[in-house]
């Protein structure tokens, strides 16, 4: 199964979802598709079994579950499948479509990217195709003890 997540902004991701969707038309794409389409309208996509929203213990088993993951560039929705050590296919909202208020979600993709957590070519054959030929991501590694450290070590001395 493959689970696309387009989180929570209130503007539609629309161009994902055709892209998905045309996949699974053309043969590209086998197997079952599940979509958390958010705000995003998804009744005119067929092919593809979208829901608005899911609680957070049905999203943690559709990550489970997943085969591989195709995200918006949201921290949250790419950190969540890193984790599970699942391929994770970021494709960022952008602000030129009317899918976010800016493009930060490309800096986030391309830091994401650069580190080998995530695929994100920007070409969603080519990435599903990069998926399928057995994209292992980096292991995640939380900087959160690392910043505890900082902030510690920064008290100490001011004190």
């Amino acid at each position: 199964m493959i689970l696309v997540v387009l989180g929570t902004q209130e503007l539609p991701f629309t161009r994902l979802l055709n892209d998905v969707n045309q996949m699974v038309e053309a043969g590209d794409i086998n197997e079952k598709v599940i979509v958390q389409n958010g705000h995003t309208p998804a009744q005119a996509f067929q092919h593809l079994d979208a829901q608005a929203f899911f609680s957070y213990d049905e999203m943690d088993k559709l990550y489970d579950e997943a085969k591989l993951i195709i995200s918006h560039g949201g921290t949250g929705s790419i950190i969540t499948g890193v984790k599970k050590q699942k391929p994770v296919i970021a494709v960022p909202r952008r602000h030129e479509h009317g899918e976010h208020n800016d493009n930060h979600q490309l800096e986030i993709v391309e830091q994401f990217v650069s580190t080998g957590h995530v695929i994100g070519s920007g070409d969603l054959h080519q990435d599903v195709q990069t998926a399928n030929e057995g994209f292992t991501p980096a292991p995640f590694t939380s900087g959160r003890d690392h910043i505890a450290d900082m902030i510690r070590t920064f008290i100490q001395n001011k004190a």
